[in-house]
């Protein structure tokens, strides 16, 4: 693969051309289509976005070694040595008993490295959602947390009691913050509830889709328009669509 990156970087037009900048919205694409296909779980399309993913790991090493920043050698290197490193129980004389000891020391190792913040790691430009349950994951592991999960919920019901406030006071910038509120709290729930929220609410985007569009089919088959049904019809639909499609 080293070798056709090497022989494309040097005598393809469009691959001499390529950049860290242009290639990182391609970069961005080919991973929404691998986690595409791990939520569908095809293996095929796994092992096919798997191998785009590595192509886009070598073009990066090219062009870092044509920059003279570092050299695929050196990124392997490079994660190998992390990995021993935070990996005390497993290379070292460090005793863990459970996976939350394995975090925790994670967490402790990174901060030795030289790390300001527990949240450094959190990628700016990461989706909100997932951001969120990160933030979240790594206040929890210095002790930042909970003790048990009843108090949890009781966040989410504050937050939207005081989000209904702010609705009736019809405060637009209160809305916002309150709404984030409810969403930043329920995330914490879902992590005591040991659920991702970002997979359940991609779950939920695609089980709508499969509905509606299934409402849009049986509509035109009965030569109906749904801009102009009628909302009891649409309900009508809507609920073959649960027992047809799930």
């Amino acid at each position: 693969m080293l070798t056709i990156m090497d022989e494309l970087r040097e005598q393809c037009p469009w691959d001499k051309k390529q950049t860290i900048a242009t290639l990182r919205p391609l970069t961005i694409e080919e991973l929404y289509e691998l986690t595409d296909a791990i939520m569908n779980e095809d293996w095929k399309g796994i092992k096919e976005e798997l191998g785009d993913m590595l192509l886009h790991i070598a073009f990066y090493a090219r062009i870092g070694k044509e920059e003279g920043k570092f050299t695929i050698e050196e990124v392997l290197n490079a994660i190998c040595d992390k990995l021993v490193h935070r990996h005390p129980h497993i290379y070292g004389d460090v005793k863990v008993n459970n996976e939350d000891d394995v975090k925790k020391n994670w967490e402790q190792l990174k901060m030795r490295e030289g790390k300001q913040s527990v949240l450094e790691g959190v990628p700016v430009s990461l989706s909100p959602l997932i951001k969120a349950a990160r933030i979240q994951e790594k206040a929890a592991k210095i002790g930042f947390d909970w003790p048990e999960i009843q108090p949890v919920w009781n966040k989410v019901e504050e937050e939207i009691a005081e989000l209904k406030e702010a609705v009736q006071l019809n405060d637009a910038a209160a809305i916002e913050e309150e709404l984030g509120d409810v969403l930043f709290s329920l995330v914490n729930y879902a992590r005591f509830i040991n659920a991702d929220p970002d997979t359940a609410l991609e779950n939920t985007n695609r089980k709508f889709i499969r509905r509606f569009q299934f409402m849009e089919k049986k509509a035109l088959e009965q030569n109906l328009q749904m801009a102009s049904m009628r909302l009891e019809q649409m309900d009508v639909l809507w609920n073959e669509a649960k027992l047809v499609v799930g």
